[in-house]
């Protein structure tokens, strides 16, 4: 599993996780799977959506990225229309899947991250990214 150095590990100030420590070897990684963001889903939500898909913004851009230590539900809240498959066929299940940010319906979405003022995300935390025993 490729750990993407430089890569926010939450979402500055809050418990949202965008990055995984280490990969699940007894179980497998987790599946991402498409999830429906309702219009009431709270604030907070939506900031931790447009906090991560910035993130990924800044880190990659429109380049293909292996999914890595990306966090698989972070990623579900925005699959299927910011984050699209780079590659085909596509194994939801897989630390090597490709991805790659979808920019028009990611404008559309959240233009607040596309705006020449917008905010950048950092590493936050002190976590090296190496396996801890």
């Amino acid at each position: 599993m490729i750990k993407h150095r430089g890569f926010p590990g939450r979402l500055p100030g809050t418990d949202f996780q965008f990055t995984i420590r280490r990969a699940n070897h007894k179980d497998g990684p987790t599946r991402i799977t498409r999830r429906e963001r309702y219009k009431d889903r709270k604030n907070a939500d939506r900031m931790a959506d447009q906090g991560f898909l910035a993130a990924l913004w800044q880190h990659f851009g429109e380049d293909p990225f292996e999914r890595g230590n990306l966090d698989a539900g972070r990623i579900s809240w925005l699959f299927g229309r910011e984050v699209v498959p780079a590659e085909d066929p596509f194994d939801p299940a897989s630390y090597d899947a490709l991805l790659r940010v979808d920019r028009a319906r990611a404008e559309a979405a959240f233009p607040e991250i596309f705006a020449p003022d917008a905010p950048v995300f950092e590493a936050d935390d002190d976590f090296d990214g190496e396996d801890q025993a």
